[in-house]
């Protein structure tokens, strides 16, 4: 048991504490990388001279991921200490990480044929950024799209109908020109995908008047289609950003500095930035009518608000 818990301590990423822990997770990231670059430097016709001494890196780094993934499953009931043995470890294989692992694994064995499972290997590296569960980088992503999903899939639905309406649009009007190009309504959707994305390859293209009339407005719409999704997400960025950096401030906070404030005529039609200004106060929350605020800087207090501030210090 003890010699498991030492195991999974091991093994788990993020723990800045212990010094074996994070000498193992250096270690993967070299083993990742090494069975990359070899995999990368066997497509070069150059090296063939070298390639069995890439395949041996292969074979090392691929059993290292199998030890690794054999561990992971062993102490799988620390991972989810709530669930038995054998459910803790059917969860572990079913789950994200339990996935791209077990396809990393496979296609050096026999399946050879599908490539594009190796490159899966490459995500295993994001799992070396966590820096801990709550405000890492990539939960912060995470959080934001959770947040925007309904949004963005909306967004993107109206992409994809515009899509469809733009190559049945082109579909009538280039076809008796161009039959061997738009032979029917879906053989536009790659005209379609990459003029309303702004690519525009051009190796597909309208020539008569009335094509080319519709490929502008098309054109323009994808313009503004497509940056809807990036608005959605840029803002839920910024504010998850602003969240957090509101937490962050609320936790350095010394509670002897922390006052709550009855707003009389003393500070009833003022701003935020006046009373941080003039009164030695900085306002974190602001409530009204059981309503809480954020306190910007052109917000006015009124009576009966109560400010949430901490005292600033005096130099």
């Amino acid at each position: 048991m003890k010699l498991r818990r030492k195991i999974f301590d091991i093994i788990q990423i993020g723990d800045k504490s212990n010094i074996v822990s994070r000498s193992f997770d250096f270690f993967i990231v070299i083993v990742i990388f090494s069975n990359i670059g070899a995999m990368f430097l066997e497509t070069f016709d150059e090296l063939e001279d070298y390639y069995s001494i890439l395949k041996a890196i292969e074979t090392v780094t691929t059993i290292v991921f199998c030890v690794e993934y054999v561990l992971r499953i062993v102490t799988a009931d620390y991972l989810y200490p709530e669930l038995g043995k054998v459910k803790s470890r059917l969860r572990f294989l079913i789950s994200y990480d339990g996935v791209v692992d077990l396809l990393t694994i496979l296609p050096a064995f026999f399946l050879t044929g599908f490539i594009v499972f190796r490159m899966l290997r490459v995500v295993r590296i994001f799992h070396l950024f966590r820096l801990n569960a709550q405000y890492d980088s990539f939960n912060v992503i995470t959080s934001v799209l959770y947040d925007k999903k309904n949004q963005i899939i909306s967004s993107l639905f109206i992409i994809i109908i515009l899509m469809l309406a733009s190559s049945l649009c082109m579909y009538s009007a280039e076809h008796n020109a161009q039959p061997e190009v738009f032979k029917n309504a879906f053989s536009g959707i790659w005209w379609a995908v990459s003029t309303i994305l702004t690519v525009g390859y051009g190796d597909i293209y309208p020539v008569t008047f009335l094509g080319r009339v519709m490929a502008i407005i098309i054109a323009f719409l994808g313009v503004g289609v497509v940056a809807i999704p990036t608005g959605i997400i840029s803002a839920g960025f910024v504010a998850q950003y602003t969240k957090t950096q509101s937490t962050t401030d609320y936790k350095a906070l010394n509670i002897k500095d922390i006052v709550e404030i009855k707003v009389d005529n003393r500070f009833a039609g003022r701003t935020i930035i006046d009373i941080r200004e003039n009164e030695g106060l900085d306002p974190y929350l602001v409530i009204r009518d059981s309503m809480s605020i954020l306190p910007t800087e052109e917000l006015k207090l009124v009576l009966g608000d109560v400010v949430i501030a901490k005292r600033k210090k005096r130099k």
